[in-house]
């Protein structure tokens, strides 16, 4: 019986730690707590980054309420271009002004007058083809005057026979690549022919081997004249109201730093380049005393109207795998990521914006790398 005040006395105190025993399991969470509270326990708080999915929208990246720490905002501006547009560009023939002398008929090579690089004259002899098939034509052709100088006496009708025949035979010889000259001093069949040069120029291509068998449609020699030259030259897509087919230009080379060349636009390519945003002008320019060479780079000058262009910040620039990307503030502590297309700059620290940015954008600098990082974590958070 004296036992029984000392079991009441401690009921209260067990009953205080059973009650707080519950509580601790409530506040704790484990398998029986609320949904409520785990809720707001995961629910993205000031130190967690949030990614906002909408659709038919880029998606968008909501920054820690905490902020990051050295981040700053810089506002993407247009800056204003010179009235003088310079690029760079390699010099090629005017395929105008390229000739290509075919073999047009089988047989072979018989004698090699010129060589590569050589120059030759209009009307030079080059090459000398022998083949069976130059003779039959000549023979055939010879025939033909003779009859018609036979049935010429028996009337217009005979005549103008006679002189289809001719026709005919002289065509053949043409096409075979006999020139007028040629044909009409043709005496006696040969097997033998020369082929001159159509055109004045420099020996570019010589596939012409002595003694080579060859077939019709061999290319024996390429001549290109280097009197006018083309320069092909790239222009970024921005600037391609700029600049007209006939606009003046100037042109200098390494090679000749104190030589000025002019020229023109000639053409304007109707295509523009998905993966640098340029575009690629051909340019005539004049060659005096044959300076200018094929595969020579020059620096092209083109006086045109004044105009602007986009820079960013490189350090607001994250590269992945094989692009650029940029974060750009949308308002209420939120970024989206962009991809930036960008060329080569003049300003130190700078790159030209060719698309993916505009004009008042804001992007993140000093910290992008760390944006980058916190958008990857937000991805893999809600993937």
């Amino acid at each position: 019986m004296s036992r029984a005040p000392r079991y009441g006395a401690c009921a209260p105190i067990a009953a205080a730690l059973a009650a707080l025993a519950g509580a601790l399991a409530v506040a704790l969470g484990g398998c029986d707590a609320p949904p409520g509270a785990r809720a707001s326990i995961n629910q993205p708080g000031a130190s967690q980054p949030r990614l906002i999915h909408e659709n038919g929208q880029p998606d968008v990246l909501e920054l820690p309420r905490s902020g990051v720490a050295g981040l700053t905002w810089t506002a993407i501006e247009n800056v204003s271009l010179p009235g003088l547009l310079e690029t760079t560009g390699q010099i090629t023939f005017d395929d105008r002004r390229v000739a290509s002398i075919i073999s047009r008929v089988a047989g072979r090579i018989e004698q090699v007058r010129v060589s590569q690089w050589d120059y030759v004259r209009r009307g030079e002899p080059i090459v000398t083809l022998y083949s069976p098939d130059y003779m039959t034509a000549e023979a055939e052709y010879l025939q033909a005057k003779e009859t018609a100088r036979t049935i010429a006496a028996g009337g217009p009708d005979n005549r103008q026979f006679g002189q289809s025949m001719v026709d005919a035979a002289t065509r053949k010889l043409e096409l075979l690549g006999m020139e007028p000259a040629q044909i009409a001093a043709l005496r006696n069949p040969t097997p033998s022919l020369t082929i001159r040069s159509p055109l004045s120029g420099v020996v570019v291509q010589n596939q012409a081997v002595r003694g080579a068998a060859v077939n019709p449609g061999d290319v024996l020699y390429s001549v290109g004249t280097l009197d006018e030259v083309w320069i092909t030259a790239d222009i970024y897509e921005d600037e391609l109201a700029r600049v007209a087919v006939g606009q003046q230009l100037q042109a200098t080379t390494t090679a000749y730093p104190n030589d000025v060349f002019h020229g023109v636009i000639a053409r304007i390519s109707p295509n523009v380049d998905p993966a640098t945003h340029t575009v690629q002008i051909r340019c005539a320019v004049e060659n005096p005393g044959l300076k200018l060479k094929p595969q020579m780079l020059a620096v092209v000058r083109i006086v045109v109207r004044p105009g602007s262009a986009l820079v960013v910040p490189l350090d607001a620039l994250v590269f992945e795998t094989d692009a650029y990307f940029a974060y750009v503030d949308v308002g209420n502590n939120r970024v989206v990521r962009r991809k930036v297309a960008i060329a080569a700059w003049s300003r130190e620290g700078y790159a030209r914006v060719l698309a993916g940015l505009h004009s008042g954008d804001r992007v993140a600098t000093g910290q992008s790398l760390q944006i980058n990082a916190l958008w990857h974590e937000a991805h893999g958070e809600n993937s």
